[in-house]
Order: C-alpha cells, then structure tokens, then sequence
C-alpha cells in the first residue's frame, strides 16, 4: 500500500469510517417488475444491483448506455425522420424504452442472480462447500465469469 494512503487511514477516527452490508435484491424484482413506464427507464445500479463478485457492475452499466443509445437512435434515425409532432416523439421515445427494457432485462437477471451464487460460493465458510469450490467448481466458476464479458450490445450506427 502507498505511504501516502497509509497515512490517511492511520489519521482517520474510527467512528468517521462507514460500513455498509451488501444488499441482495432478488432478480424476481427485476423479471417481474415495471421497469419502463412513460419516457422514464431505469438503468445502471437501479436496474441490476449486485454483488461485487463477477466485477460485471460498470460493465452492465456501460452496455445499458450503449443499448439505451442503439434504441433511441434507432427510432430516430435519419431514414424515419420526418416533421413530426411532440406527441409522436414521445411514443417514439416511449416505444424506444420499452425496447430497451424488453432487451436488457434477462441479462441483468442472468448476471445479478450469477454474481450472487458465484459469491456465496467464494465465500462459504462450510468445509464442504469450500472443498467442493476449491477442487470442482473453479473451473466452473472462471467459465461462468467469462460468459458474463461476452455480451455484444449490437452495433451503434454512424450519424
């Protein structure tokens, strides 16, 4: 550890550190709750909580941009641009959303849900369990964190 962070830790009272148990959302929120209503979508954190175990967090993060961005340029796109009226741009941007909702739902349930097994796996205390990690699911669990960076959000088209 640098010096300089050493001291920083070492000069910090107690009482000003925080501590904050992780949380588990249940992915059945997700699956079966309203994520998109109107022209308002959830995304990032608020759509896929999770545990830090798989280290997919930012990167869930970055592909909800990139498919929210796909989404929303393909309905306002130059071939399908027109004069048209506010309203029409809201059911455009509504339809957009739902479309990104409807995509992006079972991957954040897959790597949600993934994460939290993979961590109470790595962090069982049972002598069985830690076993059966050690000497059968390793190479299981490096294969179900590979599978989790594979995803491909689409092609973004040049404007």
């Amino acid at each position: 550890m640098p010096s300089d962070v050493r001291q920083y830790i070492e000069k910090t009272e107690e009482d000003a550190f925080l501590l904050a148990p992780l949380r588990y959302r249940n992915p059945w929120e997700v699956m079966m709750g309203n994520v998109s209503r109107g022209n308002v979508c959830v995304g990032g954190d608020a759509f896929h909580p999770m545990t830090p175990d798989l280290g997919q967090g930012g990167c869930c993060a970055l592909e909800d941009g990139v498919v929210l961005a796909r989404c929303l340029a393909e309905a306002f796109s130059k071939e399908n641009e027109e004069e048209e009226e506010e309203e029409e741009e809201q059911k455009k941007i509504e339809e957009s959303l739902k479309k990104y909702a409807k995509e992006r739902r079972w991957r954040s349930i897959n790597v949600t849900a993934t994460a939290y097994v993979v961590g109470s796996i790595q962090q069982a205390e049972s002598n069985v369990v830690s076993f059966l990690r050690d000497k059968i699911l390793a190479s299981f669990l490096a294969i179900q964190l590979f599978k989790m960076s594979g995803y491909d959000c689409g092609k973004l088209k040049n404007s």
